[in-house]
């Protein structure tokens, strides 16, 4: 709110923030960085819940949201809607993502359960082959079609810039039902990471909970890329720091992660505007800057395959 290309002091902030004097300041703070700053706030919590989350169902560390289809079937579905009903306004991608990333999320679990009880390893792999397969479907749209290509990369980066208030009221219910539910797996999921069996054997439901912790990850990784487009790292590298802090129990794992992930997503969008100004780097490339050195370095703990 108030660290940027323009610094505003505290006091200022604070008051422009309830009163509008009409000033350019005034619009700085309640237009631009207000929406922003709450916006990054939900998306960073919804990252690092989803993270926090398909790592556990998965008993991969180096599982992240992504790996469930989530976001290549939002990016899908913005390549569609640009390319085929003509939509440019981030506002307009929203709900286009967010059913792009239910219905890959339907289709992964359908493919990984096909005949038995889906497992984690079937989940992963039936992830793998959609995801390649968007991929192959929207590389061919973007080669064909420039104009799509043109406006789908300014998306694609992950950026908070031009997001306002109806961007946040449109993905906030999902990200909140998403955070709720994610936020009750934490018992059965300590119970998992003892493995199926174990799990059964202590009393929990293991389909049902992995069918709830995957419309978990679908609300809230949806949701996060559909209002700013994919983030990487933030899913992947947050929930191991919060497991080095909290230990493995996943009661303390899941809240620290998402409010971990929401201060960092904050801070690289203000250190993109600082680094950048006049201008502005996206909050998906300083993501990408500052979680490759830090995941490395949590890659050569030893603690890291403790899930």
């Amino acid at each position: 709110m108030v660290v940027g290309a323009e610094n505003i002091d505290v006091g200022t902030a604070w008051r422009l923030l309830w009163h509008d004097d009409g000033s350019e300041i005034a619009y700085i703070v309640r237009e631009l960085r207000f929406p922003r700053t709450v916006i990054g706030l939900f998306v960073g919590v919804a990252l690092g819940l989803a993270g926090a989350l398909m790592q556990a169902l998965t008993r991969n560390p180096l599982a992240d949201p992504g790996l469930l289809g989530v976001e290549i079937g939002a990016s899908t579905a913005v390549v569609v809607a640009i390319s085929v009903f003509g939509i440019t306004a981030p506002s307009g991608y929203v709900w286009f993502a967010l059913l792009g990333a239910a219905a890959a999320s339907i289709a992964v679990y359908a493919l990984g359960a096909a005949g038995r009880a889906a497992t984690p390893d079937r989940m992963v792999l039936a992830g793998a082959a959609l995801t390649a397969a968007l991929n192959a479907i929207v590389g061919i749209i973007l080669v064909v079609d420039a104009a799509t290509f043109d406006r789908f990369r300014f998306w694609v980066i992950g950026s908070l810039a031009g997001r306002g208030v109806d961007v946040f009221l449109e993905v906030a219910p999902f990200i909140g039902a998403g955070v709720l539910v994610a936020l009750c797996l934490g018992r059965p999921l300590n119970a998992l990471a003892l493995g199926d069996e174990t799990g059964q054997a202590l009393g929990v439901r293991v389909n049902q909970v992995r069918l709830t912790g995957a419309i978990a990850v679908t609300l809230l990784c949806g949701a996060a890329t559909a209002a700013i487009g994919p983030v990487v790292f933030v899913g992947l590298a947050v929930p191991h720091i919060a497991r080095l802090i909290t230990g493995p129990d996943h009661r303390w794992v899941l809240p620290y992660a998402a409010v971990l992930a929401g201060i960092l997503l904050v801070g690289s969008d203000v250190l993109g505007r600082v680094l950048g100004a006049p201008g502005e780097l996206q909050v998906g490339i300083v993501t990408a800057l500052l979680g490759a050195p830090v995941f490395i370095a949590l890659a050569r703990r030893r603690r890291m395959a403790h899930l």
